[in-house]
Formats: C-alpha cells, structure tokens, sequence
C-alpha cells in the first residue's frame, strides 16, 4: 500500500442515499478538494480496493480516485473530477467479468461492460484530463463513474440477484 497522508473514512453500503442520486459537481479546486482526494485514497487503500467514489466515504460529490492494476500488469494510479464516461465504440465490444464493490461487502457478480473506457474530467488544480482504459481497468472506470451517477454495480443485475447479493452482503434495503 502506497503512502498517504490522508484520513481513513468509513465506507456507506448500499442503502445509505448518498450512494443512490447523483452526485454534486465540483466547484472549487482548493486544499479542501486536495484534502478529500487524500482520503480518498486513505480511505481506498483501508478498504482493500481498487478505485473509490466520493460518495462511497458520504461526501455528495462528483470525484473518484483509482489504483487498478491493467490486464498487462501496468499500474493506474489517479483521480478524476467532475468525470464524464464516453460512449464507447461499438466496435471495442464488450465483456463479461465478475465486478465486487466496497459499498457491497463480500459477494461479487458477473456485470457486462464495455471493453474500452473513455474517462474526460479535471486534475486537483482544474486542468483537464483524459483517463482510456481496457480490460479490468475500463471496467473500474466505468464502475466508478456509475457511483457518481448513483448506480451501485448490483443495481445492473436483475432484482432476484441483488437481494440475494444484498443478503450475502447482510445488508438489508
């Protein structure tokens, strides 16, 4: 685990409403904004996980950080603000994998995405970024970027499977 020099923050489950709207845009690119992805980051790490929404520590807005390894073995390290996923190309196609959330504790589903993501948003000091990705690390993004709009990964599988993913989970909505 990286160092950080951020505060660990508790993780929301499924349930809590911060997890179930979306998300505020950023409009300060300050210390505050810089502190938060500190412990975003902190918070990820605490957690065993591989990207973090905002929301998934309670704080309403439009920010994620990501550690993902790619499916070659490269490292991803970074965060977006204000992310907006790009439609992928029809062409890239799209994959079938299990997908697990820290916000759903334990069990994890198969999720279809897309193959190729396509991530456009701000850097801390409000520079744009451009963030592409394949394989485990487009389906980070992706799942990320869901968080923001207030789609937890087992709202995309029929309700039978999110009960009984809910259940193994031990939360109760």
């Amino acid at each position: 685990m990286p160092i950080t020099k951020g505060a660990a923050r508790p993780i929301m489950y499924y349930g809590e409403p911060v997890l179930h709207r979306r998300c505020a845009d950023v409009t300060a690119f300050d210390q505050a904004l810089s502190d938060l992805v500190d412990d975003m980051f902190t918070s990820m790490y605490a957690a065993a996980g591989v990207g973090l929404a905002a929301n998934q520590i309670g704080v309403d807005l439009r920010v994620f950080v990501y550690d993902c390894p790619g499916d070659d073995g490269t490292r991803f390290r970074g965060h977006v603000v204000n992310p907006q996923l790009q439609a992928a190309p029809a062409l890239a196609g799209t994959v079938t994998e299990t997908e697990g959330c820290l916000s759903v504790p334990g069990p994890r589903a198969e999720v279809p995405r897309a193959a190729l993501a396509t991530v456009t948003g701000f850097d801390l000091t409000g520079a744009p970024i451009t963030v592409t990705g394949t394989g485990y690390f487009a389906r980070c993004l992706q799942h990320e970027c869901d968080h923001l709009d207030g789609t937890v990964y087992v709202d995309r599988l029929t309700a039978e499977q999110r009960e009984q993913l809910l259940r193994e989970a031990g939360l109760r909505v």
